[in-house]
């Protein structure tokens, strides 16, 4: 998207020297309005000289206004009457031409941690989900013209923000209001698990970094107009919504019986066939039909059983 934030080229000169010209420029006029004042005590010419320090005081505090610091990964954006005059990003101390208005905003990185929200999966199933992303101000001018940070702030009317903060905490709201919505709308294309999936397809408990990589693609669409960039995003709490969390778990547990019986009926089986061939083999005894249906059953018995088997001896032979 087509940025319109360009660097501040007006004058910009050096903070320490303007601070040791506009304080030495204050003591003049200040001694000027003393010297005058006591010669028009003393039936002097002073009134010229008293108008005189007096416009250079007010024009020295004005200059004081155009002092400016700036820390790394902060900027000012600046307007003239209205006008935006583009972004100084500098580190160091400056002045600048005070007429220019300039309000501070961070391009430090900022964590947001969203809260659960319900949504429904694309099986119609309430679930609960939840994300953390890192979020930095990436375009000063959208940021500050392309959204209302004004009134997100509550800035009095005309002015751009009411400071840095309350403009950096108004696109924390609107960052985490696009964050719900483009996390409804991944949760929406996706079921829960596999168990509602039936065609190999991607699922949330087990999408991975696919799903984080498709949730910080629709964030950066969405906050882009705000010049704010994604740098993470990732699903951090993922569950059932409480009212079918209960039914939803049984289920788990039943699909886990499930493959618990199929593992140990495999295993139980191989175990049975392993026996009789190597009784075969061996020719320990020799069983017949019924005999080996007979001994099969009781092995199966005994191998898939929950409780443990209780032996019975045979002291008489196998014909009996």
């Amino acid at each position: 998207m087509e940025t319109k934030e360009r660097v501040f080229s007006g004058t910009v000169l050096n903070g320490f020297l303007f601070l040791f010209i506009n304080i030495l420029l204050t003591l003049i006029s200040i001694a000027g309005i003393v010297c005058s004042i006591i010669s028009l005590a003393n039936d002097k010419p002073g009134g010229w000289g008293l108008a005189f320090s007096i416009l250079l005081l007010i024009v020295s505090f004005i200059l004081w206004s155009g002092m400016m610091m700036l820390e790394p990964n902060e900027a000012r954006v600046t307007t003239w009457f209205g006008n935006y005059s583009g972004t100084f990003s500098d580190t160091g101390f400056f002045w600048i031409n005070p007429f220019y208005s300039t309000k501070k905003v961070s391009l430090r990185a900022r964590n947001l941690d969203a809260e659960p929200i319900k949504v429904n999966d694309k099986t119609g199933n309430p679930v609960m989900i939840g994300l953390v992303l890192v979020w930095k101000l990436k375009d000063t001018y959208k940021a500050l013209f392309e959204v209302d940070t004004q009134t997100m702030a509550n800035a009095p009317s005309g002015q751009i923000g009411a400071d840095m903060r309350s403009i950096m905490n108004a696109l924390e709201r609107f960052v985490r209001v696009q964050s719900d919505a483009a996390l409804r709308q991944v949760a929406g294309q996706y079921a829960y698990d596999d168990e509602d999936n039936k065609h190999d397809e991607l699922t949330l408990r087990g999408g991975g970094e696919e799903i984080n990589d498709q949730l910080e693609e629709k964030l950066n669409e969405r906050l882009a107009l705000a010049g704010i960039e994604v740098v993470e995003a990732r699903i951090n709490y993922l569950a059932y919504a409480p009212e079918i969390a209960a039914v939803m778990l049984r289920r788990q547990q039943a699909s886990a019986i499930i493959t618990a019986r199929e593992k140990i009926v495999e295993g139980a089986v191989s175990m049975v066939k392993m026996a009789l061939d190597k009784l075969s083999a061996e020719e320990v005894v020799e069983l017949d039909d019924d005999k080996k249906a007979a001994m099969v059953s009781n092995l199966l018995v005994v191998l898939c059983g929950d409780d443990s088997a209780q032996p019975v001896v045979n002291t008489g032979t196998l014909n009996h």
